[in-house]
């Protein structure tokens, strides 16, 4: 049957890579992956091995975004981690790399090489070009954030739409450091991506050459029996949360990096993230919260000049990666030009990291807030409680949300949603109604990479697994201390029942994902028996 595929006796002598796509026609961050697959398998030929390419799902947060599509997003990680664990094991592969783009393929490639252990990596498509309107750099946070101002009269339909039609220019991963960029960085600093290879952006020339590379350095992983689980240490994931607060990242990198933890078999813990980032300045000026893109990041020295600054502070500690070298080995390099993204550990941009874990009266098992884009540490005000992010975008859409106000979002957890949907639509919104410095949002839910403000999310445990956040009322008081690590809501819950949504998921993959996915303070993984209360 193999040869019937096309494959010869020399072929099947050498060794089976697995050439693990994640290529889909629907969105730019993935759509040029099936034609970068090619120079992948190049390598690997040329190298002594025989590639054998097969695809599995992707789904799109911006474009799910806001819509019932959504509560994909995250399922996908699991979906597509399963398939590539399947695929491997079936066919008895001898090693894989995977082709990452869109936000949720990148940790479920590296989950997946976690769970397998089998010699390989993981090649990230690569950062979009930024899109020009104005006379300026934009990206697609721009858009979502225009969608508020044109709903408060502040932009017409006519140059709404310009932007809309420049944001994305062609192939490419969101060019900020949102979810997808931030990964691209924290699995380089997991030793699981080469130094240097994700960054170059995805209409890059270069790409192809670094392409054919990896292609080659995975069957040197392959002779030197280099595994995944070798490289994916405690050290290597304390390393990556720092270049999580060290670039202002997403705070989905929480999830992620969790999740993967546990594939691994190395205990990481929520309040470890806190930890390292209390002690991590913000050292790029990246968007959301900053001025420049993940191509800018590349041009001024790319994760090389950060990896190197970070070591001479003593930040990260030195480590193994895919490449055979250390990451000391591998910085010795950098060399950057043009915009001054980096900023030095004596004058960072953030005496601390982009985000913080906070518990309390109202997140007893954690929640994760962002700190980049503001530098408000307190804030305390009235709930306006919503039961899903549709009620809330509308809210916001008609002006009923006042400065002040704290946005509870509900609902929406990875077992209540299901799914665990971003609310950028919501976020995106406030800012572009100029709420975003003066109001605050509370949700079981998830933030897009893009997300900028006093933002609490993944609030656990969620209120579908009955957490203090079910009982919410308008007009109950939330305070954040985010220097106290506190997020507190003033109310006497004796006698108040919590409030009940059921989804009309009852059978298929996502009501699956509902009955076997756990709390989001542990990484939303699935699990064959779950652990749903956390109170405790």
């Amino acid at each position: 049957m193999l040869k019937g595929a096309g494959f010869s006796d020399a072929d099947l002598e050498r060794p089976l890579v697995g050439i693990a796509n994640t290529w889909t026609e629907v969105t730019p961050c993935n759509v040029h992956l099936r034609a970068l697959a090619e120079h992948v398998k190049a390598g690997v030929r040329a190298a002594g091995g025989t590639p054998i390419e097969f695809n599995t799902i992707a789904v799109s947060d911006g474009i799910t975004m806001g819509t019932e599509g959504m509560r994909g997003s995250l399922v996908s990680r699991e979906v597509i981690a399963d398939s590539i664990e399947l695929f491997a094991m079936s066919h008895m592969l001898d090693g894989v790399i995977a082709l990452s783009g869109c936000d949720k393929t990148i940790p479920a490639t590296v989950m997946a090489l976690a769970r397998m252990d089998l010699p390989g990596l993981v090649l990230y498509g690569g950062p979009i070009e930024p899109g020009r309107f104005e006379n300026k750099d934009v990206t697609i946070q721009d858009v979502f954030e225009a969608v508020g101002a044109h709903a408060a009269g502040a932009m017409s339909s006519e140059r709404l739409r310009v932007l809309e039609d420049s944001a994305c220019p062609g192939a490419g991963a969101c060019g900020g450091q949102f979810t997808a960029n931030t990964m691209s960085v924290a699995i380089t600093l997991l030793g699981i991506s080469p130094m240097g290879a994700n960054e170059v952006a995805a209409t890059d020339p270069r790409k192809q050459e670094v392409a054919r590379e990896c292609g080659a350095m995975v069957m040197d992983l392959i002779a030197k029996d280099v595994r995944p689980r070798a490289l994916l240490t405690r050290t290597a994931f304390e390393n990556a949360i720092a270049s999580v607060a060290a670039t202002a990242g997403s705070t989905n990198a929480v999830l992620h990096l969790l999740a993967i933890a546990y594939e691994a078999g190395v205990p990481l813990a929520i309040d470890d993230f806190d930890a390292i980032a209390a002690r991590t300045p913000v050292l790029a000026d990246l968007k959301p919260g900053g001025r420049y893109t993940a191509v800018d990041m590349t041009r001024a020295g790319g994760v090389r000049l950060l990896v190197q600054r970070m070591l001479e502070a003593g930040l990260l500690a030195d480590a193994m990666t895919c490449t055979r070298k250390t990451l000391r080995e591998e910085a010795a390099s950098a060399r950057g030009e043009g915009a001054p993204v980096f900023l030095t550990v004596a004058e960072p941009l953030k005496p601390r990291g982009g985000f913080a874990i906070l518990r309390g009266s109202l997140a007893p098992a954690g929640c994760v807030v962002k700190l980049a884009g503001h530098d408000r540490q307190h804030h305390s005000g009235p709930a306006r409680v919503f039961d899903g992010e549709e009620a809330a975008f509308a809210a916001v859409q008609a002006g009923a949300i006042k400065p002040g106000d704290v946005v509870v979002i509900r609902h929406e957890g990875p077992r209540g949603g299901p799914g665990m949907r971003e609310m950028l639509g919501v976020t995106a919104a406030l800012v572009g109604q100029g709420l975003g410095d003066s109001t605050a949002l509370v949700t079981d839910g998830r933030f897009s990479g893009a997300t900028h403000g006093l933002m609490a999310g993944h609030v656990a445990p969620e209120a579908a697994d009955d957490g203090p956040i079910a009982y919410v009322r308008d007009g109950d008081v939330i305070t954040f201390d985010v220097a106290a690590r506190r997020l507190d809501l003033e109310a006497d819950l004796a006698g108040r029942e919590p409030a009940k949504r059921t989804h009309p998921y009852t059978h298929g993959v996502i009501a699956k994902y509902a009955a076997l996915v756990g709390s989001a303070s542990e990484g939303a993984v699935t699990r064959p028996f779950p652990t749903t209360k956390e109170h405790s």
